[in-house]
């Protein structure tokens, strides 16, 4: 084997390993968000969830994607360990669509599928338009680069040092070893056993043992989930041990299926392929993964118990008031782009309930004059403080990662509700402020201007409450309320400040007492319109 042919192979596979890396994140930048509402909502049970995931993984053409996104979903609350174990299941079949399609020998079109591509992307100004563009450029790059190895592997079969190490290659325990061995480095199965399957259409390896490295393929495979749970939490580390279990126990159900008739099994498959050997591999990778779901999936709630046998204990969970800690985003978080919008805005959603609170907290000790109180707004606005800078740096972070489109879009508007939150924490400190100075002066309100602070207070409850569930839950059901509310809130503002100066003209309260009302007031319609401006963000954002 001479060195030209070394440089083929290895051009080839950098291209392969190129063309699916393009592909792939091409097609979680287009259909990322709304992959990710699938696997939200379609993933309630296990059948379901070996369905979706299946589907899922097929369209990304990659099952370690997939699976390091479903331990994402679990890391941040969005999906439990048994919806996970479902998803995860049916990555295992999706993940075969790759080496199918390699078999049919598409690498004669793929310079006319780059072709395709690159006109697109030149020719095309809409972003989802470019982005499918793209999609299509790596699968022409993937199948150019299999043409490449292709070629590279057509030479081998003169080299007599290559044929007699593969055909010392005999041992099945060896063959697992060495396609774990490949695909953990490689971090993906699909690789692995494509280039199986054109080592296979060129009689490089045999094929009852090409059976036995797609075994090794399934564990190898495990090893992206694995070290992307490492930073992760415990339920993370369970969902990657439900991937690392059905793999290890089903490669051992199918090994000893194997050692009894492998031959028997290459056989049937040959019959099915018309004797087409890279389509044996394909098929058989295929079977593999049917035959181990079936057997398994009644099992999955016992796996999921297991996975508690492996990673014990829990962990010290950030409660939702704990000062200067994140809850949802951070170093505990397994990061991935797909779900990286979705936990920002549950951390937002954190920090605007914290804001609320705090606002009521003021206003409540603006009345009762309560020194803890009083402290406490000034603890709790500190801690949001930490929060709006700590997801702000977060938000810089990932808009220069590999986010999906629909995500990329509402970046901006997150770092106005950013913002938003954070002015509402500024008032109930100013509201905390002007306690303080009623506590020290002796000023105090009338009764009326008490009941008149506390409809507004409840009006602009309201309103955050509606506004809040708009921006989390992305629902237009409180739309027509909140426009109603904050244009209630602007007028109710400015009937207040003409009764408070006729209270004055009256001398009905003191100066002291006014200048303090009129803030209170004004600033309790500055907080709805922040209010108002949560709600509608991100829907800006998309228009």
């Amino acid at each position: 084997m001479n060195l030209e042919i070394i440089l083929s192979m290895a051009g080839g596979l950098g291209l392969f390993l190129f063309g699916m890396r393009v592909m792939s994140e091409s097609i979680e930048k287009v259909a990322g968000a709304k992959l990710r509402q699938i696997l939200e909502q379609l993933t309630t049970n296990r059948f379901t969830g070996i369905l979706v995931g299946a589907i899922f993984t097929a369209i990304i053409q990659s099952s370690s994607a997939c699976t390091v996104m479903v331990v994402s979903f679990v890391n941040s609350g969005l999906m439990n360990l048994y919806q996970a174990a479902g998803v995860i299941f049916g990555a295992n079949i999706g993940t075969t669509v790759t080496s199918l399609l390699v078999s049919f020998k598409l690498e004669k079109i793929a310079p006319v599928i780059l072709l395709a591509g690159v006109i697109v992307v030149m020719f095309c100004k809409k972003q989802k338009i470019t982005k499918l563009g793209e999609i299509i450029i790596g699968f022409g790059i993937l199948f150019m680069g299999l043409s490449t190895m292709s070629g590279a592997m057509s030479g081998m079969k003169d080299s007599p040092a290559v044929i007699h190490m593969f055909a010392s290659l005999q041992m099945p325990l060896l063959a697992i070893l060495l396609g774990a061995v490949l695909t953990a480095i490689i971090q993906s199965s699909s690789v692995t056993v494509s280039i199986m399957v054109l080592m296979a259409n060129q009689g490089l390896l045999g094929l009852d043992m090409c059976m036995f490295i797609i075994l090794g393929c399934n564990i190898g495979a495990c090893t992206s989930a694995l070290l992307a749970s490492l930073t992760g939490k415990k339920d993370a580390k369970r969902a990657a041990s439900i991937h690392l279990i059905f793999n290890v126990i089903g490669t051992a159900i199918v090994y000893f299926v194997f050692k009894v008739g492998v031959h028997q099994v290459t056989t049937v498959l040959s019959d099915i392929a018309h004797q087409d050997a890279g389509r044996v591999v394909a098929y058989a990778h295929i079977a593999i993964k049917l035959f181990q779901v079936i057997i398994m999936a009644p099992f999955i709630g016992a796996i999921v118990k297991l996975t508690y046998v492996l990673v014990p204990g829990s962990d010290k969970k950030v409660g939702y008031r704990d000062s200067h800690q994140l809850k949802y985003i951070g170093e505990k978080v397994v990061f991935n782009p797909a779900t990286a919008i979705v936990e920002v805005i549950k951390e937002l959603d954190r920090m605007a309930s914290l804001a609320s609170e705090n606002l009521n907290r003021a206003m409540n000790a603006l009345i009762t004059l309560d020194e803890e109180e009083i402290a406490e707004v000034y603890d709790v606005e500190e801690n949001i403080d930490f929060l709006s800078h700590a997801i702000t740096d977060y938000l810089v972070k990932i808009n220069q990662t590999t986010l999906p489109i629909e995500d990329l879009k509402s970046i901006g508007a997150l770092f106005h509700v950013v913002n938003d939150i954070e002015r509402i924490g500024d008032h109930a400190e100013n509201i905390a402020d002007a306690a303080k100075r009623r506590n020290e002066t002796g000023v105090s309100f009338s009764s009326e201007a008490q009941s008149e602070m506390g409809n507004m207070l409840d009006m602009v409850n309201t309103l955050l409450r509606f506004s809040l569930e708009m921006f989390v839950k992305s629902s237009e059901e409180h739309e027509e309320d909140i426009n109603h509310l904050e244009e209630a809130i602007d007028e109710k503002e400015k009937e207040l400040q003409k009764k408070h100066l006729e209270r004055l003209t009256n001398n009905e309260c003191t100066p002291e007492a006014g200048v303090l009302f009129s803030d209170i007031i004004s600033g309790l319609e500055r907080v709805a319109d922040h209010a108002t401006n949560i709600a509608f963000a991100t829907m800006i954002a998309e228009v």
